[in-house]
């Protein structure tokens, strides 16, 4: 096998997607068509309403297509019952979200740990995987901590190793920047950009900030629920 050659992991294929408001029908996407390669870290850009978050809740498996197909890694999730869905994205997606979502009451451990929990994993092997997420982001000495007892990028750090600490298939974040000072900001893109360059994770982000957008490898650009150009 040649070890150059691309592999397609994400298919999106004349995906559209309507929200209804009222008695109006909003057309949010409207037959988008492309593909990520494995490896692959993408930025989706977009004025607001565009419909970025919309495709990447798509891919991610949080919501629905109204029409056209998602294939990630050969599995068309469209297809796929609220049951299997679940569990599909369990095990193949990694969220990072721009407000952490970490549960107030549990330690750095514990919410990292809290994905491994559906697996059939054993509480010393969930320990080591919790353990190697953690170090990877730079928080071992922190397992401990609660979140209100961290910085906002600390905390940020923790949902991430929260994102990789089943292995998934793809990391999908919404605006993983929106929330943090600069400084703080350009860590989390820097930790990103190291999931991507040294663990070889497929990485997609949305994004409005042309900074953050400058970590990924290439950039596409949703208007008006029509994806538009692609830049490097």
């Amino acid at each position: 096998m040649n070890m150059d050659s691309k592999q397609i992991i994400v298919n999106i294929n004349n995906v559209s997607k309507s929200y209804t408001r009222g008695s109006q029908n909003i057309l949010v996407l409207d037959s988008i068509n492309f593909e990520i390669e494995k490896g692959e870290f993408l930025a989706l850009m977009g004025p607001s309403g565009s419909g970025k978050s919309t495709l990447l809740n798509l891919i991610a498996g949080i919501d629905t297509v109204d029409s056209g197909s998602i294939s990630i890694s050969g599995v068309d999730i469209a297809t796929l019952s609220e049951s299997d869905l679940a569990r599909w994205r369990s095990a193949h997606v990694g969220l990072i979200f721009q407000f952490y979502n970490l549960i107030p009451v549990l330690t750095a451990f514990e919410n990292v740990e809290l994905p491994l929990l559906l697996t059939a994993l054993s509480r010393s092997e969930r320990k080591e995987h919790v353990n190697t997420a953690l170090a990877v982001v730079g928080l071992a000495d922190r397992m401990e901590h609660y979140p209100s007892q961290l910085s906002g990028g600390q905390q940020q750090r923790v949902a991430i190793a929260r994102a990789i600490v089943t292995d998934p298939t793809i990391l999908v974040a919404d605006e993983p920047t929106g929330d943090l000072d600069k400084v703080s900001a350009q860590e989390i893109l820097d930790l990103i950009s190291r999931l991507n360059a040294e663990f070889g994770k497929t990485i997609i982000m949305v994004t409005h900030d042309p900074r953050a957008a400058e970590a990924a490898h290439l950039i596409r650009h949703l208007d008006k629920g029509e994806l538009n150009n692609v830049s490097a």
